[in-house]
């Protein structure tokens, strides 16, 4: 009985990682604005930064140019919006 859990944990570990896998490389090589929707999960998306001339160096005080870039942004679905929504019944333990 044992077994087939550990056997269940791997294989579902295995298929995790995959789909992750598989999900960096749709995103590494792909079109700069790829958006990839797993329905009543949510949906993973590449947007691009603007480019900002006149950024300050909090330390040195200086204007420096920070380029544009892409970031990742993740918009939950509906089932798990509402989830995260509810209040937690005893937040102190």
């Amino acid at each position: 009985m044992e077994e087939k859990l550990i056997g269940r944990r791997v294989t579902r570990k295995l298929i995790v990682d995959s789909l992750f896998d598989s999900m960096r490389e749709l995103i590494m090589m792909a079109d700069p604005t790829i958006r990839i929707e797993i329905r009543d999960f949510g949906v993973f998306e590449v947007k691009k930064t603007k480019p900002k001339p006149k950024a300050r160096n909090l330390k040195t005080g200086e204007f420096v140019f920070v380029p544009g870039r892409r970031k990742m942004h993740f918009k939950p679905g509906k089932i798990l919006k509402n989830f995260l929504k509810e209040k937690i019944a005893n937040p102190l333990s």
